[in-house]
């Protein structure tokens, strides 16, 4: 008898451990969190009933196979709308004037997944500039095919590989020089040959790319061609943990390429390393470039350094991040000497300095001390101020990209400005985001007396992602 109890007992015991087991398993399968990279998402989960949990779910995940969970199609969607005022575009340099307008992005992606392993992934973009006075390539673009890839990831003994052919995009890192420019309205993409392999610690890139030119004369008339290439071989290691340390080589080559000393053909050697991570409150994230080159019939020697850190008090009340940026990028020291000393920041990010457009990471010294603090945990509100000159007064003064200000070259002192910049972050819900950012830019001498006047920007903004 009591042997019988003892058993019934060891019964119940492995029962109960069995179904914790299965109640930690349910609570760590959820919802895919919506990213930035639509590609990235894997709504295999919404194979289980019980997490088919929203409208249209049943768009999100459409299994060819009820016993293949992982060969499905999904849908999805983003609608992003951006209200922008800004007294003075460039500073109000040539001829610019103040500025109200809409900008819109709308996006539409079909995702099929294969046996696991195949990944068929398609979107499209209409991209508009509602009532915006001087329209780029960044600003609008009709509706055209943004991104349409295949790609194979596979994990072996050894480690995990991972290919990608086709429309793509891709961002290291800060995004300070390869970005997928998700701060203006057109996102940049790459027609691109991708592998990378995973093993323990270190990850290795490869790709070879022709960056997409951008066209807003009519539908589908975007293109990419060998006038343009950008290729790039890339290590990553976790080292002291968790943390990175990454270096990569890149080879830019662009005709009939246009810098204030120099024009031509420009093929451009790229080398740069980077070292972030975190540690008791404290973040980090230093990184450094070096290019050589030629641009038509002048060498290149151009450089830049960016250093990013900050201390949390995870402890304190709305987590106060006290944080200090450094930034500094070479110009051309000594115009007609036979080198072009100006940086090319490359597919720069449209908002590492702020989205107002006043700074161009070229011939540049920025400081920039903040503080982010996190009243509610949907919200996040920042408040920073910028402290910019020029590297060399040789060279001119830069806007986002890397667009000279006409007057400045040579011309001034090394003082740009100093901006004050504030912004709320606010996520209604797991769909629903907003956000608004404010700058004030108190200009230079050197600006001023190019025809310059001080800044003020505001933009105002909604996206939906489904």
């Amino acid at each position: 008898m009591i042997e019988r109890h003892l058993l019934s007992a060891a019964a119940l015991l492995a029962l109960s451990a069995t179904a914790a087991i299965a109640a930690d398993e349910a609570k760590a399968v959820k919802r895919p969190a919506i990213k930035s990279n639509r590609w990235q998402e894997d709504w295999s989960v919404l194979a289980d009933p019980a997490l088919r949990t929203q409208p249209l779910d049943s768009l999100k995940y459409l299994p060819f196979s009820p016993g293949d969970p992982g060969t499905y199609i999904s849908f999805g969607a983003n609608l992003r709308e951006r209200f922008e005022t800004n007294n003075a575009p460039s500073f109000g340099i040539g001829g610019v004037a103040r500025d109200n307008y809409v900008i819109e992005r709308a996006q539409f992606h079909i995702d099929l997944h294969l046996f696991e392993d195949w990944q068929v992934f398609t979107q499209f973009e209409d991209d508009r500039a509602f009532g915006k006075s001087s329209i780029g390539p960044a600003d609008a673009d009709k509706v055209d095919l943004r991104l349409a890839f295949v790609s194979y990831s596979h994990d072996f003994d050894a480690g995990t590989f991972k290919a990608r052919v086709g429309r793509q995009d891709f961002a290291f890192d800060l995004q300070r020089f390869v970005s997928s420019r998700d701060g203006p309205n057109v996102r940049q993409s790459f027609d691109a040959v991708w592998a990378d392999w995973e093993t323990g610690p270190w990850r290795f890139i490869g790709f070879v790319s022709q960056p997409v030119q951008y066209r807003n004369d009519k539908a589908f008339d975007d293109t990419s061609n060998g006038d343009f290439r950008f290729s790039t071989l890339r290590v990553e290691r976790q080292v002291l943990g968790t943390n990175e340390l990454s270096a990569y080589y890149s080879l830019y080559q662009k005709r009939n390429a246009h810098y204030l000393d120099g024009s031509g053909d420009e093929d451009r050697h790229i080398f740069d390393t980077r070292f972030a991570g975190s540690s008791n409150g404290l973040d980090w994230d230093l990184e450094g470039m070096g290019q050589v080159g030629s641009v038509g019939d002048k060498d290149i020697r151009a450089w830049a350094i960016g250093a990013r850190g900050g201390y949390t008090f995870e402890d304190a009340s709305w987590t106060p991040r006290l944080g200090l940026q450094f930034d500094m990028a070479s110009g051309d020291r000594h115009p007609g000497d036979g080198t072009v000393g100006t940086f090319n920041p490359l597919f720069p990010n449209g908002y590492y300095f702020a989205l107002a457009g006043y700074t161009g990471y070229t011939n540049l010294i920025h400081l920039k001390p903040s503080i982010t603090v996190k009243p509610t945990d949907n919200m996040t509100l920042m408040a920073a101020v910028g402290l910019q000159w020029r590297q060399t007064t040789a060279d001119a003064i830069y806007v986002q990209p890397n667009q000279p200000l006409a007057g400045t070259a040579g011309r001034g002192g090394a003082w740009t400005g100093a901006y004050g910049q504030i912004r709320l972050d606010y996520a209604f819900n797991a769909n629903l985001t907003g956000a608004i950012e404010a700058v004030h830019y108190e200009i230079g001498d050197a600006i001023r007396k190019a025809g310059g006047h001080d800044g003020n920007y505001l933009g105002v903004q909604l996206t939906f992602a489904w």
